[in-house]
Formats: C-alpha cells, structure tokens, sequence
C-alpha cells in the first residue's frame, strides 16, 4: 500500500499566512507544509489541501484514479477545493467499516475530539491509522483496549499530531497498537512546533518522525525507527528548562516512574510551590516515587516502566547528609571514602540497567565559585557524578536557555 502525503501541516498550513514568529519564519523548502492531506493508492483521499491537483502534481501523482474523498475533521482553513472529476468529499460515521471497490477497507475510529479518524488496511493485510488534527482515539480502557477488550496488532504506520498530543502515543503503545516496529510520522505540524532541526530532534525522542510534504511512503515496507536511548542525562542550569526537557522525552511512553530525589520540606513554601508545579505538568498516568534509593529501582527488569530521575543534585545532596561530607573533619576521616561507595554503586547500577532511564542533573561548574569549602566540595562532588554518570549514557544533552544541545547521541 502506497502512501503519498500531499501535506503535512496543520489545517492552516505552515508557515502561517502573515504570521512572524521563527516557526514561521524558517518554514522554508521542505519544512514548509501545507495542510495534511493523505493519497492512499492513487484512490482513497484523506483530507484535502490547498491545490490537491497541483500537490498531487508535484508529487508525481494523480487523482484521476480517485473514488473516495474522506474527511477526518471539521475544516477551519483555507476553502476547501475539490477539483473536478473528484467524488464529494464525506466522513464516516464511528465505528462504521467501508469496503472499497480497488481493495481498500477502511474503518471509522471514535477520537476524543471533534472529527474521526481512519484504519486503513491493503490488499495484503498492511494497516495504517490516521488521526485529525489534535486528537487521541477515543473508547479505549485503561490498557488501551477498543470496547471489544481486544488488544489490537500492532499498526505497520501510524500517522498522527505528535507533538499536540504524545499522550496519544503513549495510549497506542500502552495497548498494543503501536510497537517497536511501527513507523510513527507526525502531521499537522503548526507553527507551535520547534522550527529547524529541533522539530526532528524532539520527534525522534518520541519514536517518531516527519517527511516532507510530496513523500510517499510503502505502508510494511522496514523503516528504521528513531533508536532510542535507554539512558539519558539531560544537564542544564538554574531554571534553563532542563526538567521540561526530561519530561517530554518521555510523554510519549505509558506508566512512567517519576523518582523525585528531594523529597519534602517542612515549612519551605518556595520548595512546595516548585514541587507542586512539577507535578501539575505531569501526565496523569505517571506514578511518582519520592526516594534517594536508585539502584534498586535501576535493576528492575527492561519490562518495567521507563524511570525518570529528577535530580541527581539533589540525589548528591542526601548522599552528602548520610555520609557526613559537609564537615571538614568527617570528610577526611571517611566520610570521603563513603560518598565515593555511594557514586560508584549508583554509576554501576546505571551501567546495568534495562530500564529505560531519563535523569536530570544540574551543571553547576560554569557559574560563581562557592564561597565555602562545604559548597565548593559539593560543587566538585557533583561534576564527578555527572561525568561519571554520562558516560554511561547514549545520550547526553545540555540544556540552555530552553534549547537542549546534544553532547552526545
């Protein structure tokens, strides 16, 4: 089953119309897109674009060959236009299974949303899903089942608003329908999404990827996949976006353990306010564990759910506390030798693990010198642990002022 994606953006295209902002702005060549609009087999049109004749064109492609013109959501861009000789252009009814006359079966999925998405499956069994603008599917349970309680196979494409809704995502693969091997393409790209090659470095974090508008693709056919990592540090300094960044690395992943190393603290208003907007930007399935214990966490089977750890600071912090490293005297007597066992047992366990592991970490040797021996040590101690920690890791990024740079992977 052949795939030609005539557009790729959102409903009003990309960049927008008299719009300045820098998603716009470097909306050029291929990273410019116009609304998504999906050619399947030369026969079966989903959505329409501005121009679909001139799209189609410059594809290398048709639409005399089509018979059907589906809609998958209310339209609020440019006019439609229907070029002559094409079937008006409809939607299906949820739940509702058509049976094409070139082969093609398509289904109706319930989206949370307004609009519907489709199931598409080829002469040879391929399937693919398309999802409006926005939208998750709808009528799943908790194991991402359908009403049946079936666990669906797993999809050969999936074709959705990736980085609008990685929740979406993430309910596809909690229930099956989306694995290892699917290619996950994101479409209705706005100007909301990071331009240049942020926007492909933040979907292949997620499994996913986007083409350019005219690209066609061969539903089955092997695709590899964005590798991802199963360890990560993300480093970065006061308030520069680095837990944001851990965070949506994982939005697109069900069942995620977030190990919050800092715990509580009485009578600290600033702190409670900090930790109760880390929590309210959390997806409501993540399950947060308040622990400094690590290594038994990290040696927990590659089944068990993908761990983010935030932070390693203040990881280092309650190390410190336990080994008495904040007192010059018990530092040099052992406390030294204690908090060194502590670092290399936590840098063995992350050599180790299955898991999937995203840590958070501050650099905190760029900035003033402490005015301390306790803070400078501190300062030391945990320049140790993050090199020693990221060399452990695939990937290794630093995060300033919002923008994450890839020092490795």
């Amino acid at each position: 089953m052949d795939l030609t994606l005539l557009g790729t953006g959102a409903p009003l295209g990309l960049p927008r119309p008299d719009c300045p902002c820098a998603a716009c702005a470097t909306a050029v060549g291929d990273e410019a897109r116009a609304a998504t609009a999906l050619l399947v087999d030369g026969a079966l049109l989903l959505d329409l674009t501005p121009g679909p004749a001139f799209a189609a064109a410059r594809a290398g492609r048709s639409l005399t060959g089509v018979r059907q013109v589906l809609l998958s959501h209310p339209h609020d861009g440019p006019a439609l236009e229907v070029p002559a000789g094409l079937p008006q252009p409809g939607r299906v009814a949820d739940g509702r299974e058509l049976a094409l006359l070139d082969g093609h079966r398509v289904r109706a999925v319930a989206v949370d949303v307004p609009g519907t998405g489709y199931e598409i499956t080829g002469d040879d069994g391929e399937r693919l899903l398309y999802l409006p603008p926005g939208a998750a599917p709808a009528g799943l349970d908790e194991a991402g089942n359908g009403p049946s309680g079936t666990p669906p196979a797993p999809y050969d494409l999936v074709l959705l608003d990736v980085l609008a809704r990685p929740e979406a995502l993430a309910r596809l693969r909690a229930g099956g329908a989306v694995d290892a091997a699917t290619d996950v393409v994101a479409v209705h790209l706005d100007h909301t999404v990071p331009p240049g090659p942020e926007l492909h470095r933040r979907l292949a974090a997620l499994g996913a990827r986007t083409v350019a508008d005219g690209s066609t693709l061969v539903v089955g056919e092997y695709h590899a996949v964005p590798d991802l990592p199963r360890r990560t540090l993300v480093l970065g300094g006061a308030r520069s976006g680095k837990s944001v960044e851990a965070e949506r690395r994982l939005l697109a992943f069900p069942e995620v353990v977030y190990v919050a190393t800092g715990g509580t603290r009485e009578g600290d208003e600033d702190w409670a306010l900090r930790v109760a907007l880390h929590r309210e930007r959390r997806p409501a399935g993540w399950r947060t564990v308040e622990t400094c214990d690590l290594v038994p966490l990290l040696a927990e089977p590659a089944t068990a759910p993908p761990l983010l750890v935030d932070c390693l600071a203040l990881w280092l912090t309650h190390a410190m506390d336990e080994a008495g490293a904040w007192d010059d005297a018990v530092w040099e007597a052992d406390g030294r030798r204690a908090l060194r066992e502590r670092c290399e047992a936590l840098v063995a366990a992350v050599r180790e693990t299955r898991r999937r592991v995203v840590a958070v970490s501050n650099e905190v040797g760029s900035g003033v010198v402490p005015a301390t021996p306790a803070g400078r040590r501190f300062r030391d101690e945990l320049g140790r642990l993050n090199a020693a920690f990221g060399a452990e890791c695939e990937q290794l990024l630093l995060v300033v002022a919002g923008q994450a740079l890839a020092l490795r992977g």
